[in-house]
């Protein structure tokens, strides 16, 4: 798999992970761009075409898979910025994290990301989303377009995730 796809498949695990706390955006064609801090790695762009439905289909499903990860979340809200605060299991290990978003899901936002593991290992991203329009006429909502023209759907790929994942009770 190249670089450019593997870095947009993280753009969708990343915004997802965190959406379950974020209010909807606004239905069209999102372009978001990620950029991995003190890293000697290009930021990668992709754009994603949703609709109210694959919007909340991606917040749901990320609900269930946070919940398991990620058992303690702090969110705050003050004005345009949520601060999320993490506590998660990533590869078996503790891992905590610390999100400020800022902006508007109507039009533009910005998430920066700093994430710290079990011995030592940290990591700072930031993901900008800024939107485009309506999607193109060859879109269909869950269609994501990566930096070197390959299109993906991500409600395709949530449907191939093995279902032998553990869901915990409610």
């Amino acid at each position: 798999m190249g670089r450019s796809v593997a870095a947009s498949i993280l753009v969708l695990i990343a915004m997802p992970t965190l959406a379950a706390e974020l209010p909807s955006r606004k239905p069209g064609q999102w372009e978001i761009t990620m950029t991995l801090e003190n890293r000697n790695v290009p930021a990668q762009a992709v754009r994603q075409c949703i609709d109210a439905a694959t919007d909340q289909s991606m917040q749901s499903s990320a609900g269930v898979f946070a919940q398991t990860a990620c058992p303690r979340r702090d969110v705050q809200r003050s004005g345009n910025v949520i601060t999320i605060d993490s506590t998660c299991t990533v590869g078996g290990k503790p891992s905590t994290s610390h999100a400020v978003i800022t902006g508007s899901f109507d039009s533009a936002y910005t998430m920066k990301v700093t994430s710290q593991s079990e011995g030592g290992a940290s990591r700072a991203m930031t993901i900008s989303a800024k939107w485009l329009g309506p999607c193109a006429a060859d879109q269909k909502p869950g269609d994501m377009i990566t930096g070197n023209g390959t299109k993906l759907n991500i409600l395709e790929m949530q449907k191939r995730v093995p279902s032998s994942i553990p869901v915990p009770a409610r």
